[in-house]
């Protein structure tokens, strides 16, 4: 029976690879960087399987947790970073609701600053979603 030092190096190698062919956000790699750790640990003689199991969890369990916290984009706080725009089917009075027509749909939609009117046929840019009420702010309001 092959030691559990080479088990977890081949675990080590498969979870890697399956990062390279299936990427699943470094879970995988960090996963098989643990089983590596686990293999030196094994060979230089931490025998205990159930104790090896246990670092093994708990080390992937923080590396994927660490690599989470370090290695995602951080956010802009740009109202408008991921802004659409759509076109206003009615008028959206000061800190009421109206009607756009967003990707085919009408949608219930509010002015983003509660002091400002928006005419009906009018270009917006949707900034956000709040339940099924989008809110918007006016082309001109951005260019002005």
């Amino acid at each position: 029976m092959p030691s559990f030092t080479l088990i977890w190096l081949l675990a080590g190698a498969v979870l890697c690879l399956t990062e390279l062919f299936l990427p699943s956000a470094f879970v995988a790699f960090m996963m098989g960087i643990s089983a590596f750790v686990v293999a030196l640990l094994s060979g230089v003689g931490l025998t205990n399987l159930w104790l090896q199991i246990l670092i093994w969890l708990l080390l992937s369990t923080t590396l994927i947790v660490v690599s989470r916290r370090f290695l995602q984009p951080r956010r802009r706080n740009s109202k408008i970073q991921n802004a659409v725009t759509a076109e206003t089917l009615t008028e959206i009075p000061p800190g009421k609701t109206g009607r756009v027509l967003y990707e085919g749909n009408s949608w219930q939609a509010r002015c983003d600053d509660d002091k400002f009117s928006i005419a009906p046929h009018q270009k917006v840019y949707v900034v956000r979603r709040e339940g099924t009420t989008l809110i918007v702010i006016p082309e001109n309001l951005l260019h002005s």
